[in-house]
């Protein structure tokens, strides 16, 4: 965990500074029970998603072999691309909209690197003890004691970190035929990397780098300022009401002794997993998880002080002006928010389980038959059968006189392909006069509420 130190040329400095190993203190109130409900719902839902069945089969896969991905019913082919993009920039919006109102709550209670880090640090604690029986462990002579708490810890962390890496696997393949494979030892070599790798990326980031990812990795917290004003909430030490801080007994008069309501416990400064003083002001190393609100707050108990010397509040607040939690950054973001978040489930709902693509000929406008009272006009049609069974397809062609088609016949798509077809549209050649817009449609036989339709313009002579 320590930094290594590089010697500038010709002096005693360091260009780094050590970084020392921080050994956060166990904490208990109200914030640190949101966390720890964060915690259990969030790992709850990644370790039992992968086990639960929808229609027969794996409720979410991301079956990529087969290109297809299964989430709770739906099916979703490479061509539903879009929608992944679309979720990505409702996911981007929603982060700036409750940036923007609460700070970094992402970073608190819902990153993938505090809840793994903070189940690694119960393994920890189980193990090793409390944040003195740490230190004291670590500072101490290796004996068979140490070695013995040490190999323990190691051997927790590893299965965790596999059993994560078995898990992450589980959403791209099977996880049941996974899970006989592993039993079995009949694991392929992709998926043997896959479990490895992943594993190994949760072992080192939650059970050794720790707030060092949070602190130089992570890029969040370099541009959060963007998403910051006056009436964000943030954690805030009560400067006015704290200083000048000073250590004093239970029930003395701070203000008689000319002191504020800190009494210099560093306490906030023990709990906090990135190391450092909230006192000193916001910084690009706060997590938002509020931890020393809840060490402050049992301080403040003891000492007979009101609650709220650190605290989640608004720089506006702390400088008596009011605050407002609507204001135009928030409307925008969440009216957008809220548009895309609609549009996306209109559009799943509503979309279609078969696409159809028509391209006209480019090389050749239209065609007149020999007599010269009919014109064909030619296309390339692409059927995709996004269902999950073959589909028989019909093409149907409709325009303000009848439309001949040639060939005219049906067509067979296999479940997941795009097939490609020449199609030849024939009317009279004057009926009527110069072009216009009909209208394509390829229909399932097996079912008729399989259908799309798509527009396409006709190119015919004028007299």
């Amino acid at each position: 965990m320590n930094d290594v130190r590089i010697p500038l040329h010709g002096s005693g400095q360091s260009l780094y500074v050590a970084q020392e190993k921080i050994y956060p203190r166990e904490i208990d109130g109200r914030f640190a029970g949101l966390r720890t409900l964060s915690v259990w719902v969030l790992l709850g839902l990644y370790y039992l998603i992968p086990w639960l069945n929808c229609n027969g089969r794996q409720a979410v896969l991301f079956d990529l072999p087969n290109r297809k991905f299964f989430i709770f019913g739906l099916v979703f082919w490479p061509q539903d691309f879009i929608f992944l993009t679309w979720l990505l920039i409702i996911a981007a919006l929603a982060l700036f909209f409750f940036t923007a109102i609460g700070g970094r709550l992402w970073c608190g209670y819902a990153c993938p690197q505090t809840v793994w880090t903070e189940t690694f640090l119960w393994m920890e604690r189980f193990v090793e003890g409390d944040r003195n029986a740490r230190q004291k462990l670590d500072r101490g002579a290796w004996s068979a004691s140490k070695l013995l708490k040490k190999a323990a810890k190691q051997a927790l962390w590893v299965s965790f970190a596999l059993w994560t890496g078995f898990t992450f696997v589980g959403f791209f393949a099977p996880i049941r035929e996974l899970s006989m494979a592993v039993w079995t030892f009949s694991l392929g070599p992709w998926e043997t990397f896959w479990i490895l790798f992943y594993g190994f990326a949760t072992y080192g980031n939650a059970g050794y780098l720790r707030e060092q990812v949070c602190k130089y990795m992570c890029p969040y917290a370099r541009f959060q300022s963007a998403m910051f004003d006056h009436d964000t909430l943030v954690i805030t030490y009560d400067v006015e009401r704290g200083e000048p801080r000073g250590p004093r007994k239970r029930g003395t008069d701070a203000r008689a002794q000319g002191l504020g309501d800190c009494i210099d416990c560093t306490w906030c400064v023990q709990v906090c997993p990135t190391g450092i003083d909230i006192r000193q002001g916001l910084q690009i190393e706060c997590i938002a998880c509020a931890a020393c609100i809840d060490a402050c707050d049992d301080i403040m108990d003891k000492m007979g002080s009101p609650r709220g010397l650190i605290r989640y509040t608004t720089q506006n607040a702390l400088e008596h002006k009011p605050s407002r939690l609507l204001r135009p950054r928030v409307l925008i973001y969440g009216g957008l928010l809220s548009a895309l978040v609609v549009g996306f489930v209109v559009t799943v709902a509503l979309r279609s389980p078969v696409s159809l693509d028509v391209l006209r000929d480019r090389k050749t406008l239209y065609r007149l038959t020999d007599d010269g009272n009919q014109v064909d006009n030619v296309y390339t049609l692409r059927i995709l059968n996004k269902t999950e069974h073959e589909q028989h397809f019909r093409i149907e062609a409709h325009g303000t006189t009848p439309l001949s088609l040639l060939p005219e016949r049906e067509y067979t798509v296999a479940s997941g392909d795009v097939y490609s077809l020449p199609l030849r549209v024939r009317r009279a050649t004057y009926d009527p006069v110069g072009a216009e817009t009909i209208r394509i449609t390829v229909r399932s036989i097996d079912d008729s509420s399989i259908h799309a339709t798509t527009d396409a313009r006709f190119l015919a002579p004028a007299r």
